[in-house]
């Protein structure tokens, strides 16, 4: 960009242009997007964008559109097109008196974009949210700490083969990808797919105990997609899964957190529930009852 520092403000966000890269400032407020206001501010490196497109957009505004390149951006590629276009963080609006300034400014960005532009790029360019991150869904708290993803199953949405497998740990490094199916459509959900797996997906969502549902009120998209976001951003970078001494990848282990005592004993009531019922036979019990005492 010719001119560093200039500022474009719009209705929700304010663009500042540097030399190589756009800052993104989401403005906070009641009516603001709350995934704007869980992103705070991006930065856009020029080489993260594909297209910059000038559009007319509803009630007297026109909207300055910075196409990003595919995989260039963590949240863009776990959204995969699933976002409304007031939720899109690549879309500035203004006002339709500011048409011409909006084509000025999208003239400006065209004349940096890259030669590779149009490929899709090698690497993340744009920055997920840094984490510790965690949401709610139905079924579960998700937690992120950057090296590993934990699933804590509900007592009141948990099915019951995510509580027969137990609390699930999955370490980035043992993860090829996320799928993530917006919670503004029906069933949605954040699954984990492992790294050389063939079977990922082959289960329902509510029985997948390497998936999380979403559900009226729950794993917003606000707090699910930064949290898939940063997930898939450490995915990538990190180190090809240790195998098994047969070859096989490495699927799942259980949290080694220690839990609340009471948390523990609420567990090992349900499967004595589901030992009656017939669905834990008696090995499975007496395992699955072992492993919940040695986290005391």
């Amino acid at each position: 960009m010719s001119h560093m520092g200039d500022v474009l403000a719009g209705f929700h966000a304010v663009w500042e242009f540097d030399t190589d890269s756009v800052l993104i400032r989401f403005e906070r407020g009641i009516r603001r997007p709350k995934l704007f206001q869980a992103l705070g501010e991006r930065r856009i490196p020029y080489e993260a964008l594909s297209a910059v497109e000038v559009t007319e957009g509803r009630r007297g505004t026109v909207v300055l559109h910075a196409v990003p390149r595919h995989g260039a951006d963590p949240l863009m590629e776990a959204a995969n097109g699933q976002l409304k276009d007031d939720c899109d963080p690549y879309r500035l609006v203004l006002p339709a008196e500011r048409q011409t300034l909006a084509e000025y400014y999208a003239d400006e960005l065209r004349t940096v974009l890259g030669p590779d532009a149009k490929e899709p790029a090698d690497r993340h360019l744009v920055a997920a949210p840094e984490p510790p991150l965690h949401f709610k869904a139905y079924d579960g708290k998700a937690s992120f700490d950057g090296r590993a993803v934990a699933f804590r199953w509900f007592w009141t949405g948990a099915s019951s083969a995510k509580w027969k497998c137990g609390d699930q740990t999955f370490p980035v490094g043992e993860l090829a990808g996320i799928e993530w199916r917006s919670p503004e459509i029906l069933n949605g959900y954040l699954r984990l797919l492992a790294r050389g797996a063939r079977d990922d997906g082959a289960d329902e969502a509510d029985q997948d105990p390497a998936a999380v549902v979403f559900g009226l009120g729950y794993g917003p998209v606000h707090e699910s997609l930064p949290f898939a976001a940063a997930v898939l951003q450490a995915v990538r970078a990190a180190d090809p899964a240790q195998e098994t001494p047969d070859g096989e990848p490495v699927r799942r282990r259980t949290g080694d957190a220690r839990r609340d005592p009471a948390d523990i004993a609420d567990r090992i009531r349900h499967l004595g529930e589901l030992h009656g019922a017939g669905l834990l036979t008696d090995d499975e019990f007496s395992t699955k009852k072992a492993e919940l005492l040695a986290e005391l």
